[in-house]
């Protein structure tokens, strides 16, 4: 069949669902998974053929898309600051906010390759957050923990492929009992409340994780004070702790960093203007 062909039914099929640039994103994006072709292969060779073997992940691909599954999960993978990343329905995509959070921690002064740095990750999911930090920094200790035994499969599976050293543990950040100190602490831990469901599209929340994304409307903040908490105790003097927030819930989650007595409480925006990023420091 001629790919030009397969590219035509994507868009009458998901012309309806999805703007035409994001249907062409998709057909290259299967273009290049499953041939090794690049998007101007079409351009260069419009008369390019494909055998029904080969057909197959391209109509496989089209029916899940059709159901509104995140071409990630379709794909099996997912980039995060310029690094592949293994992802399945265990795990949260990685986004681009996400990224922003970890240049924030990169540009902290208290970032030095000269000596070693304890660093953990709280609620890891695919391990990105870790695995990228572990790359940025070698001579650092870094520590991921996640409660979804699914989860950390993944993770697992990601820093081998990135040839890294992270120490993964199974825990709930609302029970979590590890004694080690920090120097650094970060975390993206599930912040989306039940009413703002509808405002999510329905790739998110028909098929990511819900442990993963939502808090009780009436205990929003649950995990940022049980992250807070534990940081109080065992982020070492002049210890960072950097969080992902809920925009709506901003001027509440610094609130209470401030009311746990850690300093220089720090908002930052993310690349639509929202504040999505939060920064403290354990006092003397």
């Amino acid at each position: 069949m001629l790919l030009k062909d397969i590219k035509t039914i994507f868009h009458d099929e998901l012309g309806t669902m999805y703007p035409k640039e994001e249907v062409d994103n998709f057909f290259f994006m299967f273009l290049e998974h499953y041939l090794d072709l690049e998007r101007f292969a079409l351009v260069l060779q419009p008369g390019l053929t494909i055998t029904k073997r080969e057909e197959q992940p391209f109509f496989e691909g089209l029916a899940r898309l059709r159901r509104e599954e995140p071409i990630q999960y379709i794909l099996g993978e997912a980039y995060f600051m310029d690094l592949k990343f293994k992802v399945t329905s265990d795990v949260l995509i990685p986004r681009p906010e996400t990224e922003e959070l970890v240049r924030w921690l990169l540009e902290d002064s208290l970032i030095d390759n000269n000596h070693d740095i304890r660093i953990l990750d709280m609620g890891t999911g695919s391990g990105c957050i870790a695995i990228t930090l572990a790359k940025n920094l070698p001579k650092a200790q870094i520590h991921a923990l996640d409660l979804s035994l699914g989860a950390l499969k993944v993770a697992r599976e990601n820093a081998r492929m990135h040839s890294v050293k992270v120490e993964f543990v199974n825990a709930d950040i609302l029970d979590l009992e590890l004694t080690d100190q920090f120097d650094i602490i970060i975390s993206n831990p599930p912040y989306v409340r039940e009413m703002e469901k509808q405002q999510m599209q329905n790739n998110v929340k028909d098929h990511e994780p819900e442990s993963a994304l939502f808090v009780p409307d009436d205990d929003a903040l649950k995990f940022y004070r049980a992250i807070v908490d534990f940081s109080k105790k065992r982020l070492k003097k002049r210890g960072r702790l950097f969080l992902e927030i809920n925009q709506y819930l901003a001027k509440e989650t610094q609130q209470l960093l401030v009311d746990n007595h850690f300093e220089e409480v720090e908002w930052r925006k993310d690349i639509f203007g929202n504040f999505r990023m939060l920064k403290g420091k354990v006092s003397l």
